[in-house]
């Protein structure tokens, strides 16, 4: 008998537990109901979801609101707070394709700058490397193909927009991406160097004072091409580019009292190293060329050395 209770006892549990798990889980259908709602009160909703700063959520709704009233009076301003939510949650790779997606439907929408704006910080952000913003790294070489796509990205909304609002911090980040692509180029030459590619070498240091002439890597660029041009025994071509970075940068470390290129010299190596001491030189020469000179040129560069 007594163990006829004990069963009894555990079957009503059970089944009041189970009545209780139903009941929540109508009320949580419920509190997530959405189908008595008019498009104020779907996006009245999502404000608070913003608010809260509860992304995942407002994505959800957002996405809903569009499917429910694709032609409603909050359509076009839930897109780009979709673009935002999505660039606020990390989810970069969608903040772009819907920033992408409004400005096909949508150019000549008032706010469409802003579209581009946050395409563009997506494209920054998602060029990132996990754990960027606690060890020193240096962003010129990464993978720069976001980094590419977001300059012309913001290089867009300056041109497009030159009165935007967010014109401003953009000219700023287009600063910050030209130096990096600028660097970026320098270390592809330092790279064709150590692997004797010398013709590849020189079209890099070309490019670079070519199309980025208001970086400092403008200076390496020029040191890059009168090595390069030394190297393939074109001299006329080596002497050009050390005039010009003679005129332009007579403090280079690489020149000397009379503007003449130390091509022998190699700067990440320093001069008075042991070894190259040594063995008169020999090593040092042995060591492919390789030049960076942003501690001497590069603001930003000097600061961050200053801060690590």
């Amino acid at each position: 008998m007594k163990n006829l209770a004990h069963i009894v006892l555990i079957l009503t549990l059970t089944a009041t537990a189970g009545c209780s798990w139903l009941g929540s889980d109508k009320q949580d259908q419920s509190e997530n109901n959405d189908s008595g709602y008019t498009e104020r009160d779907f996006y009245e909703k999502i404000q608070r979801n913003l608010n809260s700063k509860n992304w995942s959520l407002a994505i959800g709704n957002l996405q809903l609101l569009e499917s429910q009233f694709p032609f409603g009076k909050y359509a076009e301003q839930s897109q780009l707070e979709l673009i935002y939510a999505q660039y606020m949650s990390a989810d970069y790779e969608s903040g772009i394709t819907s920033a992408e997606r409004f400005i096909r439907l949508h150019p000549q929408h008032p706010n469409v700058d802003y579209a581009f704006y946050v395409k563009g910080l997506c494209e920054l952000s998602g060029s990132a490397k996990l754990f960027s913003g606690y060890i020193p790294t240096d962003n010129s070489k990464r993978d720069i193909g976001s980094a590419r796509d977001a300059f012309a990205t913001l290089g867009e909304l300056l041109s497009r927009f030159p009165n935007s609002p967010y014109s401003p911090d953009a000219r700023k980040r287009l600063i910050n991406l030209r130096n990096q692509l600028a660097r970026s180029e320098i270390n592809i030459a330092n790279y064709y160097f150590s692997r004797g590619a010398l013709v590849a070498a020189a079209n890099r240091g070309r490019y670079v004072v070519e199309n980025f002439q208001q970086s400092p890597a403008v200076a390496d660029g020029l040191a890059v091409m009168a090595q390069a041009y030394h190297m393939m025994g074109k001299q006329q071509l080596a002497s050009n580019a050390v005039d010009v970075l003679a005129t332009n940068y007579p403090d280079y470390p690489l020149l000397g009292e009379n503007n003449d290129f130390d091509y022998n010299n190699r700067m990440l190596y320093p001069s008075n190293w042991l070894l190259n001491k040594l063995t008169l030189g020999l090593i040092a020469q042995a060591m492919p060329p390789a030049f960076d000179t942003r501690m001497l040129y590069n603001k930003v560069a000097q600061q961050d050395e200053k801060a690590n």
